[in-house]
């Protein structure tokens, strides 16, 4: 264990948060960690517990941009009980054996700090607990997602592989329902914030007596929304360009993507598909089948900023997603003044407005392709609908999703939640 303190400044309100995910040179639940101990330490001091790998990119942001107020530890599980953890293979058993690890840690560091405030922010999955609601501190869950799901008629496009992993998804989230600790950790925090309507209809059957809507987990900030907005000074008309980011996974659904790129027949118009996964050789060989290998690029994985860039060359976002519960890129692509086509599913049907961008109702693959194609072929051929859109998503952007708009709202439910506390103690 290891703690940066970098204040020293008399006492404010103290906040104790758990990031397991917290980076300040990612997007994604790495970035709301980060962000949201950045602009809640503007308010209160805050104590950030996240994991060791994260700690050498913690202090270079710190030694070159130092935080006053913001105090890091830094813990992982001994070596016997993590050397199986490779990447992504077998994050969720040591993403809750990490939370058990750092229940006696955290009890230590409230003995001597006296917090008023814990709150859980990553990850963010509604059927695994947090101890941390154990401690005799008022707790905040959340944000949360995971209620969601991909349709069971979207299975049929999936390989054996993407049917074992919806399969074993859907019995996680059945036996985490029943995990007693889950059922604690509910009963336990004084309110759950979530990202989505199906997770609100989770939580309220796990038993949670309050429940916050939040506008998406992640947000951006004042640096990226100006460095977005440049973007949005980019010509769209020529050429027509259509782009997908994010790991290529069966539940993205890019070969939705790909069918309507294909079905929608844009001549001299162009898909690039920016990232890596597993599904990314049976999207090469599906392009090359639909006769369009020729006009999709396939990037790979490249730096955060160079996909930005490429997003910025591209006159909309396809974001066809199964199962996401707050996607960051289509926040970017709205902050970018790109146009958003995404299903009617999860988090991206919340983000993104009827004036932002063209949600497609998700009944089927064969409707859902459809409607994407027409979708594509409604912006390449209208720049007005283009301009009308990206303008629209950028305003969305600065009066819902900044960070700075996100921290009033956290700001303004801890006020709530510790004036409650005290009309309890008072009584």
């Amino acid at each position: 264990m290891q703690v940066i303190q970098t204040d020293d400044r008399a006492k404010r309100l103290k906040v104790l948060m758990s990031a397991y995910a917290c980076r300040p040179d990612k997007g994604s639940e790495p970035g709301v960690g980060w962000n949201m101990a950045r602009e809640l330490v503007k308010c209160y001091d805050v104590w950030v517990i996240t994991r060791t790998e994260n700690q050498v990119a913690i202090e270079a942001e710190l030694a070159a941009r130092p935080v006053r107020g913001l105090n890091f530890i830094f813990y992982d599980l001994p070596l016997w009980l993590r050397w199986w953890k490779q990447e992504e293979k077998g994050v969720h058993l040591h993403y809750y054996l990490w939370q058990i690890g750092i229940y006696s840690l955290a009890q230590a560091l409230n003995q001597e700090q006296k917090f008023d405030l814990v709150h859980h922010v990553t990850y963010g999955r509604y059927c695994v607990p947090s101890f941390l609601a154990l401690m005799p501190v008022p707790f905040i869950w959340g944000p949360l997602g995971g209620g969601e799901a991909a349709p069971k008629a979207f299975w049929q496009d999936f390989g054996w592989r993407g049917k074992l992993y919806e399969s074993l998804r859907d019995l996680s989230c059945w036996v985490g329902e029943r995990d007693p600790f889950v059922r604690l950790t509910a009963k336990r925090c004084a309110v759950a914030i979530v990202a989505t309507s199906e997770t609100s209809a989770r939580l309220s059957k796990l038993g949670v007596k309050r429940i916050e809507i939040i506008s998406g987990q992640t947000g951006i900030n004042q640096q990226e929304l100006d460095q977005l907005k440049q973007f949005s000074r980019s010509p769209l008309d020529t050429p027509i360009r259509f782009v997908s980011i994010g790991r290529l996974l069966h539940w993205k659904g890019f070969h939705l993507g790909l069918r309507a790129f294909a079905q929608a027949n844009l001549e001299q118009s162009e898909y690039w598909i920016i990232g890596n996964g597993p599904e990314r050789n049976s999207l090469e060989s599906l392009a090359n089948e639909l006769g369009i290998g020729e006009r999709v690029r396939f990037w790979g994985q490249i730096p955060r900023a160079q996909a930005l860039s490429a997003l910025g060359q591209c006159c909309a976002l396809v974001h066809p997603s199964l199962h996401d519960f707050s996607p960051t890129i289509c926040l970017e692509a709205m902050a970018a003044g790109r146009p958003v086509i995404c299903l009617d599913l999860g988090g991206p049907a919340t983000q993104v407005s009827q004036d932002a961008g063209l949600k497609i109702p998700a009944h089927t693959p064969d409707r859902a392709v459809q409607g994407l194609a027409e979708a594509m072929t409604h912006l390449a051929q209208d720049a007005d609908t283009r301009t009308r859109m990206g303008e629209a998503g950028q305003k969305r952007i600065s009066e819902i999703y900044s960070w700075e708009i996100k921290r009033q709202f956290l700001v303004n439910l801890y006020e709530d939640i510790l004036n409650l506390d005290k009309a309890k103690v008072l009584t």
